[in-house]
């Protein structure tokens, strides 16, 4: 069963991270600016590493040219 979390993402950030800012929300810094999708890519890779799945599993369904995403998790 997939759920949709709901990503707030920071590009160009000088401190990159993931927080948790409710059930299913999360707040990601990534250092790649927001040109060509790289902050999308590093984004997803991110939060895929915070938690614990591999990039591959999520899938980004919504707002890939606003700082508000959503991404699917597979599986």
């Amino acid at each position: 069963m997939a759920r949709i979390l709901t990503v707030k993402v920071q590009a160009r950030s000088r401190a990159p991270g993931v927080e948790a800012a409710g059930p299913d929300e999360f707040r990601v810094r990534v250092r790649a600016a927001p040109e060509k999708g790289r902050a999308n890519k590093e984004a997803a890779e991110r939060l895929a590493a915070h938690l614990g799945l591999p990039p591959s599993r999520l899938t980004l369904v919504g707002g890939a040219a606003s700082s508000r995403k959503r991404f699917r998790v597979e599986g």
